[in-house]
């Protein structure tokens, strides 16, 4: 076992990393969404149901903190050296009178943190508000600051190494897609369908193996497909059902997504519309994205479709995707909706679900797409139609 990627690579992103934070005012940084501290360093454990932060400085090295039982993941997963691995006790898990964090702020302060300008995730799943507190108390005569997504901005345009490693997982969203669309029949229980598509997702292909995506893999199936994001049963599929697949590919905790929908028995008129006004949208939102292109008018190239076949949508189309762990594989930056005149950048990538929740039934279709100079592609290359089982 080895990290996912070059010591260039991470020095690199460290360099970005520090360099927004001089920008921004803050002599350290304190990261706790585990999909930064894996792309600043490559840790990868499942760690984080216990305190766990990344400590960046100007001039102090990207120090892992957490949970003595999960440090040795730091040595095959890593580059950082014994002392920028800093265990804290088994004694203080879970422990009424005491809190990590209480650990984590002396070891600030020992380390000459205190009354600097220290930004802080405020808006992760993973660095709680007591944690938050017990830093803060610690170094009493720093200047704390929500740092915002900071880190996550510098995630968005992808290097070369990380576009190879997408398509990596692109490979394995297409052969679990595979899976599902060869193995849904009628009186087939769910729950059997998808264990097999977990199977191939996790077994990746000979040459490379997959990870778990950071969305657990979804079935919207019959009246359940008219929500977005409902989990599979136990129930056998039937005919005349319409099935919405949302699923993906892993590979070294770089998430790929892909949605399709399968039809069992003779499709009716309302899913054949509605499929070809997605079709279309999806096709002309593509013609639309390049690098410079603002979000909002990639958006506006999918609501003149809709507008047309008299379609409505009120939740977002899609948001920049990446490294990522439970429970959401989107990057938090930008978002394809109407006023984000966020300019997309040369080499993000993104991933555009149009999913189509109606009364009683639903469906999605969605791509995984580099954003190149002059056009944009997708990562799979995977039938839109919506698949007919006789």
């Amino acid at each position: 076992m080895a990290p996912p990627f070059s010591r260039d690579e991470y020095a690199d992103r460290l360099t970005r990393v520090r360099s927004a934070m001089e920008a921004r005012g803050f002599e350290a940084l304190v990261i706790g969404d585990p999909s930064n501290i894996n792309w600043l360093t490559g840790y990868d454990a499942w760690s984080f149901y216990t305190p766990q932060i990344m400590v960046v400085g100007l001039a102090l090295p990207p120090t892992w903190l957490g949970r003595e039982m999960d440090a040795g993941a730091a040595a095959f997963t890593t580059y950082l050296p014994d002392e920028q691995v800093v265990p804290f006790p088994e004694t203080l898990v879970q422990q009424k009178e005491a809190h990590p964090a209480q650990f984590m702020g002396d070891w600030m302060v020992s380390k000459g943190l205190d009354g600097k300008r220290i930004g802080y995730e405020s808006d992760v799943y993973y660095l709680t508000p007591a944690a938050v507190d017990h830093l803060k108390v610690a170094l009493s005569n720093s200047r704390w600051k929500n740092c915002g997504k900071l880190v996550n901005w510098q995630r968005l345009i992808k290097s070369d190494a990380e576009l190879a490693m997408m398509r990596q997982a692109a490979t394995i969203a297409e052969q679990t897609m595979q899976t599902a669309w060869d193995g849904v029949r009628p009186g087939v229980r769910q729950c059997d369908l998808m264990a097999d598509v977990t199977a191939a997702m996790i077994r990746g292909t000979p040459e490379f193996g997959g990870d778990m995506t950071a969305i657990h893999p979804l079935l919207l199936a019959g009246e359940a497909a008219s929500t977005a994001h409902p989990m599979w049963t136990d129930v056998a599929f039937e005919r005349d059902q319409t099935i919405a697949f949302e699923l993906g590919g892993c590979r070294k905790r770089y998430n790929v997504g892909l949605a399709r929908t399968v039809h069992i028995g003779k499709p009716p008129e309302a899913l054949l519309t509605t499929a070809k006004a997605i079709g279309e949208g999806m096709d002309q939102l593509l013609s639309a994205m390049r690098a410079g292109a603002l979000c909002c008018d990639v958006h506006a190239a999918w609501q003149s479709v809709l507008d047309r076949y008299g379609l409505e949508k009120k939740s977002r189309i899609g948001y920049s995707i990446g490294v990522g762990y439970a429970p959401d594989w989107g990057e938090h930056t930008i978002s394809f909706r109407p006023g984000d005149e966020t300019p997309l950048p040369e080499n993000a990538v993104v991933h555009i679900i149009l999913g189509m929740w109606m009364d009683g039934w639903g469906m999605e279709l969605s791509e995984t797409i580099h954003v190149r100079e002059t056009d944009a592609v997708c990562l799979t290359q995977f039938p839109r139609d919506v698949h007919i089982i006789d």
